[in-house]
């Protein structure tokens, strides 16, 4: 691939009869043409382990693979393998099927905390179900999300909280309080300004930086004197934290949680775990109120099933969380050594788990910049690395990695020479790649 111009003229076509058809051009507003630089968004033909090639014939070193979903790798061959010996056997009956016990089994082996789970297609069915659950079971009304985190569901109740509120009704997020990450005083004013009004905190156990000292059980001691449920979004953190999530890595037990993404390596499955008294309202063993928590045809389909417990195994045998956390090392040392020498070390800035690494590209004056990103991702893709973030997965090789960085090194230079005329303008080529939650399009 040419490291100075990249053409992708099937991709352009196809990227328009995406828009003529799905709105945004994705199923995904993450996976949106507007994130990346103007006619350099490849549209993805297919993938293997790593790699991945675009309808132009361009192959790429990929990250993020998935929105962080596929960890283990394109079409890993033991997962491929259970979800194509379930697939001969049929994949949805009318009524539970063995695969669903030996699922729920392996997952509650793993994940050893929780004491009943029900899985599900994609995990805003998850979290919102968790937060349904726990309206129920305090009898109470408002949710108190954390603020930092960028994103819990796309249900009303977290998407009227922000930029692209149109059509949720204000009574809806009249409901929802905030909550700043790793800060329990700020915590319990909060919800002391509403006392027993808050039915659950709903947060991401970890993210971009680690939890303070003794934050999390902080958290947990909070929900319990006021009467809340404790709820944890493990979409990210489960399985790159650990197997069996932050909660497991870290010792505190929330009363529930949700997994995801790496649940299923790029099949549809995620999941509501949490404590039996709870979950239990969402079944037929008990005598109060019914709780409609998780009902769906397509929720225990046996390949994807199939695939979470195949993904399972290979994280528990192989050593996988702790291979991510290597290749992240290995990445973000890299980076951070060519950006350092090229001076833009205070510019491009690699943060987060060494499992779950993303960038930031600030401008001139250290403010994160949307046109530096621009830059940046235009010169990545041109030298054959296609990279939203820098989050690895477990199919990358050493050789990957330094192929990565060399490609960093050359987009570094081109960094310092816009820092140094204060403008990048001159290398954007196009309109700056833009913010997912905005309020216009």
């Amino acid at each position: 691939m040419d490291t100075e111009v990249l053409d992708l003229p099937l991709s352009r076509t196809a990227n328009e009869r995406l828009h003529a058809m799905i709105p945004g051009g994705a199923h995904t507003y993450a996976k949106g043409d507007d994130q990346y630089p103007e006619n350099l968004a490849p549209v993805i033909s297919h993938g293997s382990g790593a790699h991945v090639w675009d309808v132009d014939g361009n192959r790429y070193i990929e990250y993020g693979s998935g929105l962080r979903s596929v960890s283990l790798g394109h079409a890993h061959p033991r997962v491929i393998e259970a979800v194509r010996r379930e697939l001969g056997r049929g994949s949805n009956f009318v009524r539970p099927s063995i695969v669903e016990v030996e699922a729920a089994e392996r997952f509650l082996a793993t994940v050893p905390t929780a004491e009943m789970v029900k899985f599900a297609k994609n995990g805003s069915d998850a979290t919102s179900a968790a937060v349904r659950l726990a309206r129920a079971a305090t009898g109470r009304t408002r949710v108190a999300l954390c603020s930092d985190h960028p994103f819990f569901s796309v249900d009303d109740w977290f998407i009227g909280t922000t930029p692209m509120s149109a059509g949720i009704p204000a009574a809806t997020t009249d409901l929802i309080a905030s909550f700043p990450y790793g800060d329990l005083a700020a915590t319990e004013e909060m919800l002391t300004r509403y006392p027993d009004e808050i039915a659950c905190l709903i947060l991401e156990p970890a993210t971009a930086t680690e939890p303070p000292p003794g934050y999390l059980a902080g958290l947990r001691e909070l929900a319990d004197r006021y009467g809340c449920v404790l709820i944890f979004d493990e979409m990210i953190t489960g399985f790159r934290w650990s197997e069996a999530g932050a909660q497991g890595l870290y010792g505190v037990v929330p009363d529930l949680s949700t997994f995801g993404k790496a649940l299923g390596n790029g099949f549809a499955v995620s999941a509501l775990a949490g404590r039996r008294d709870l979950m239990e309202r969402g079944g037929l063993r008990h005598s109060g109120d019914r709780v409609f928590l998780l009902s769906t045809t397509h929720g225990a389909e046996t390949h994807s099933l199939a695939a979470a417990m195949a993904v399972q195994t290979t994280y528990v045998e192989e050593g996988v969380t702790a291979r991510l956390h290597a290749l992240g090392e290995r990445l973000a040392a890299g980076v951070r050594e060519v950006a350092d020498g090229m001076g833009v070390g205070d510019h491009l800035v690699v943060r987060g788990r060494a499992s779950n690494l993303v960038f930031a590209t600030l401008d001139e004056n250290g403010q994160p910049s949307q046109q530096y990103r621009t830059l940046f991702l235009r010169r990545l893709l041109a030298g054959g690395v296609l990279a939203p973030s820098f989050v690895v997965s477990n199919a990358l090789d050493d050789e990957d990695i330094d192929r990565t960085v060399d490609v960093v090194a050359e987009a570094c230079a081109v960094y310092r020479k816009a820092l140094d005329a204060a403008d990048p303008t001159p290398w954007l080529v196009g309109r700056p790649v833009k913010p997912v939650f905005r309020r216009l399009s």
